[in-house]
């Protein structure tokens, strides 16, 4: 019995010290999220405008990606 309270006790010290962080990108792209719906919704004249402009606010970055290795030629 001594062992398997030892073992658990261990086990939930092992699990205690693991912790999630978040990185700053987060941040970044929350900002750039933001901008673009600004930006995109700013030249919106129509209610599918305003529907497509925060659907391209959401895929932004992979667009901006996906040129930047075009122009790369990677």
């Amino acid at each position: 019995m001594t062992t398997e309270s030892n073992f658990n006790e261990k086990e939930y010290q092992r699990t205690k010290v693991i912790r999630q962080t978040t990185g700053a990108s987060e941040a970044v792209y929350g900002l750039g999220l933001i901008g673009a719906w600004v930006y995109f919704l700013s030249h919106a004249t129509t209610f599918w405008l305003v529907v497509l402009g925060l659907l391209k606010g959401i895929v932004w970055p992979a667009l901006l990606v996906f040129q930047l290795m075009k122009f790369l030629g990677m």
